[in-house]
């Protein structure tokens, strides 16, 4: 299926890991699955997860201020813990105070903004009595009424549970297409099964048929439309569209010890650079279990869609900027592909060199003050352009400074081996 336009056109998004993980501040679904807390004080949790002031309207709010275009809210997590009121499983928000679908009203809330639908959902789910995993890392395994919830590779599944877990999922996706008509889809736990196992073809075509225009991640793996790296903008972007998870701090869910929050300057830099390289930046937080998002992270989204109103050309309706090597820094061109941004972080000095643009310039400015800058031209050698050096601006930027460099065309790219 081609991809929705929307979604490269989006650049940034947010991520929620919202669950009862937040009530005693534990890594997600981890906490129980790695031994940190036994499953029976785990699933305590449930009776602190009140969501006592979930206001997904201020989070909507929030994000749009963010400059977001869509979000993805952790409707199921490993754990098993649906946030909605499932008629498939009894884990789920009728088991705690908030008692209440709280899938609904952010759905409701983010498309009152304009903001795309985006849920999470794990294959896997730790706590299912029929799941049983065929993947084994060396990590601790637990075990629920002395039944092996993840037993070792090489020792037998049930193939009848196996089809029966599978129909419990298949049920809660279903649910999720038919209430909450989401636009994305963001699945993960791909890992502990294989394609045919997981029995995606199916599922894939469940959910195409009640909205053929949802966006899969690809961790449907070859039924996914995008590719999802994390925690880093990687160093060779992975081909066609594709999106970079990063937290906020270190951690995907509330973590309350957890202050090593990223600076507003840093997360500019990685939003820049993640679309200079044709991605899209889903950007992570944490609410509390009453579902609030706390100070720290919720300045940080504000900074970030500050700089973002300020840069707004450069930012939408944009395509990947110029390799590396053209550029000391990202860049993003314009859907015409007839203006340049580049993107300086540190103060220019004297001159900003421009390589292998055989382009004529019609103008260079700085976004945000209008600043206009002149340039001179090395001489090329035969078919290879000279360096363009621009003056360096005298106004900047506090987070990274912007130039738009206007061509008489369409850009014209040398890429040989000749000197440049």
């Amino acid at each position: 299926m081609p991809m929705q336009p929307w979604f490269p056109d989006a650049k940034l998004g947010i991520f929620l890991h919202y669950g009862i993980y937040a009530v005693k501040g534990v890594p997600e679904s981890w906490a129980m699955y790695q031994g940190q807390l036994s499953r029976e004080d785990y699933l305590a949790q449930l009776n602190g997860f009140t969501a006592a002031n979930y206001d997904p309207k201020a989070w909507a709010e929030l994000f749009a201020d963010a400059g977001a275009r869509y979000a993805v809210l952790t409707a199921r997590h490993h754990d098993g813990f649906a946030l909605w009121d499932t008629a498939f499983g009894d884990l789920n928000v009728r088991q705690t105070p908030a008692g209440r679908d709280l899938l609904q009203p952010y759905a409701d809330a983010l498309r009152e903004r304009d903001l795309k639908v985006g849920f999470y959902y794990s294959h896997s789910d730790w706590t299912h009595p029929l799941y049983a995993s065929v993947r084994n890392q060396g990590e601790a395994t637990w075990v629920n009424d002395n039944r092996f919830v993840g037993p070792p590779e090489g020792q037998p599944d049930d193939p009848a549970a196996w089809e029966k877990y599978l129909d419990y999922r298949d049920g809660q996706v279903g649910e999720l297409m038919d209430r909450y008509h989401p636009d994305l889809l963001w699945f993960d736990g791909e890992w502990e099964r294989s394609e045919a196992q997981w029995r995606l073809k199916p599922l894939a075509e469940r959910i195409l048929a009640a909205n053929p225009q949802t966006i899969l991640n690809a961790r449907m793996l070859s039924y996914g439309d995008y590719a999802t790296p994390e925690q880093g903008v990687p160093i060779l972007p992975p081909d066609g569209p594709w999106e970079l998870c990063l937290t906020v701090n270190d951690s995907w869910g509330f973590q309350g010890h957890d202050d090593n929050h990223k600076t507003v300057r840093q997360l500019v830099r990685y939003f820049v650079e993640t679309i200079g390289a044709g991605g899209n930046l889903l950007l992570d937080v944490g609410p509390r279990e009453d579902g609030t998002i706390t100070a720290p992270q919720a300045e940080r989204l504000r900074g970030l869609g500050a700089w973002i109103r300020r840069h707004s050309e450069a930012v939408y309706a944009t395509v990947a900027g110029l390799p590396a090597g053209h550029h000391y820094g990202p860049s993003t061109l314009s859907a015409d592909r007839e203006t340049l941004y580049l993107m300086c972080f540190d103060t220019p000095r004297e001159t900003i060199g421009l390589r292998g643009v055989r382009n004529q310039i019609r103008k260079i400015s700085v976004l945000g003050s209008g600043e206009e800058l002149s340039h001179h031209a090395d001489h090329g050698l035969h078919d290879v352009p000279g360096v363009k050096w621009i003056k360096a601006p005298t106004t900047e930027d506090a987070y990274a400074t912007v130039i738009a460099v206007e061509l008489d065309g369409e850009l014209d790219l040398y890429r040989g081996t000749g000197r440049v």
